[in-house]
């Protein structure tokens, strides 16, 4: 017998909720949503509306992945960020909400109409370099990435947002190879969790995520340990770097960058009040 929009939902908030994931009834609508190819508002406006056996199967599918604790941007391939939806694989990080605090701070410090260059070191699925380069259609950028497979991934997001024609994507270690003061900003999120962390990660991170995105080293500052005297580089005399960060990474970042020759290091709060965007600006 077919069930209902309504019934499916309630059905499937339950199944989640029973198996202690976090947020089951948004999961539950998102999964309705993409399963059925109805809306919100038709879940609202239309609930009796009937799901057909296929559609029935698929919610199922998804369930079942989602009981497993398979994030549900994987079980989808795409994911949410700013005003961006973005695709996703599995070789690339889901972009979280913390970082949309690096965007915001730019597009702060920046006018519309600003012309200027960005790096997006360490790209992933483009989602720094992308939500800036949609709200400035002056500015261009560049991603760079380790990963072959995550550039093909920025290169597709790019293309869909129509932003190909400004953003351009080099596989690189960070910005070698690239010319010394090249850019206004340089912005990056790199791993930085300790390795002997990560196996104590919820498994939608650890067992998802892909390991070279997360992995910091024995300290956590692997990274940033290249990136301040590279970032250096890279930037014009007055531009600014900005860096995701872990919680309790502030002060450590903060060393590194005043070490490298920067000023005006400063560290910046997420919504949920933790430490997590460090700036600093190359002197003029």
């Amino acid at each position: 017998m077919p069930i209902t929009l309504v019934k499916a939902w309630t059905g499937a908030q339950q199944r989640l909720k029973a198996a202690q994931i976090d947020s089951p009834a948004i999961d539950a609508r998102l999964l309705l949503e993409a399963a059925t190819d109805a809306t919100r508002t038709d879940i609202i406006t239309d609930p009796y509306r009937e799901l057909t056996a296929e559609q029935e199967d698929t919610l199922n599918s998804y369930l079942d992945r989602r009981t497993k604790r398979e994030p549900v941007a994987r079980i989808l391939g795409r994911k949410g960020f700013w005003k961006l939806l973005l695709n996703l694989s599995d070789h690339v990080l889901i972009p979280r909400p913390e970082t949309e605090v690096i965007v915001d701070m730019i597009l702060k410090q920046s006018q519309p109409s600003d012309a200027f260059t960005i790096a997006d070191l360490g790209i992933g699925s483009g989602a720094i370099l992308l939500s800036v380069l949609a709200e400035r259609p002056a500015a261009k950028g560049l991603g760079t990435d380790i990963s072959e497979e995550a550039l093909a991934v920025a290169r597709d997001n790019a293309a869909n947002l129509g932003l190909d024609g400004r953003a351009a994507f080099l596989r690189t270690s960070w910005g070698s190879g690239l010319a010394d003061a090249s850019f206004d900003i340089v912005a990056s999120n790199p791993p930085y969790i300790r390795s002997d962390v990560i196996p104590t990660l919820d498994p939608e991170v650890k067992n998802h995520d892909p390991h070279l995105a997360l992995d910091g080293g024995p300290t956590g500052l692997a990274a940033y340990e290249e990136l301040a005297p590279e970032i250096f580089r890279l930037l014009k005399p007055g531009g600014r770097a900005w860096l995701e960060i872990g919680f309790d990474q502030s002060q450590d970042v903060e060393k590194l960058m005043n070490d490298a020759g920067f000023l005006n290091v400063a560290t910046w709060l997420d919504l949920s009040n933790l430490p997590r965007v460090v700036t600093a600006t190359k002197p003029s």
